[in-house]
């Protein structure tokens, strides 16, 4: 492993804020040949809402068979919510498939720490080519720098979430006022009250697997024109 560069591709402000926090574990851990993080919902050990982070793109496979067979030091410290150490993986026969891949990468040791802050669960793991890999001073370093990245991504992670959340309203208070009004044309059409207008319209677009808004818009454009006849198909 020539470098500690990283070979992530950030999406957003929490990716890349995790390649940052992989690559200073590195920098401090000074028998460090590389590092990864990974971040997720306290309830995601490895799950799709899993992120990750490497500095060198021998460690992504790593992180792939951890997730893939549930067995590793990321595994075991999400099941666990303590650090795992590996010091020499050489004589450690905890992990068959992970040792067997970070043997034929150079690894010889690894250390993973975890973090938690609200809701999320971040990794770091810093990996060695040499047995014995954290020492006091280093374990404190890498903690404190642990715990404010941790904090950081849960921070952009509520930001996301609450800009997800706007967005849906919007969304929402621009969608109504069409509704409203194919539910008036409805009950115009059929002589129905605005409860059996909506239920109508509803089940017209789960039956068509089209979107209510959708649906809606293309009543008010046609003025109800045809609707006895595809509502006769509920």
């Amino acid at each position: 492993m020539p470098d500690n560069r990283t070979h992530e591709q950030p999406t957003d402000i929490s990716a890349r804020a995790l390649v940052k926090l992989a690559e200073r574990a590195a920098l401090c851990t000074p028998a460090a040949c590389g590092a990864a993080a990974t971040v997720g919902p306290d309830d995601d050990h490895g799950g799709p809402e899993t992120k990750a982070a490497v500095t060198h793109p021998d460690l992504a496979p790593l992180l792939t068979v951890q997730w893939a067979t549930g067995e590793g030091p990321v595994p075991a410290t999400l099941r666990t919510g303590e650090p795992v150490a590996a010091d020499d993986l050489l004589a450690d026969r905890r992990w068959p498939r992970y040792r067997a891949m970070a043997l034929d990468a150079g690894v010889r040791s690894t250390a993973t720490l975890p973090f938690h802050h609200d809701g999320l669960t971040v990794t770091v793991t810093v990996c060695g080519f040499r047995p014995g890999l954290l020492d006091d001073r280093t374990r404190t370093t890498a903690t404190l720098i642990g715990d404010l990245a941790t904090r950081t991504l849960a921070s952009d992670h509520a930001c996301e979430r609450a800009l997800t959340e706007v967005d849906q309203l919007d969304t929402a208070l621009r969608s109504r006022p069409v509704i409203d009004q194919a539910c008036g044309i409805l009950m115009h059409v059929l002589g129905c009250d605005a409860d059996t207008a909506f239920g109508l319209l509803r089940r017209q677009s789960q039956r068509t697997n089209s979107r209510l808004v959708e649906l809606a818009d293309g009543v008010v454009r046609t003025k109800g024109r045809g609707i006895e006849a595809k509502l006769a198909r509920l």
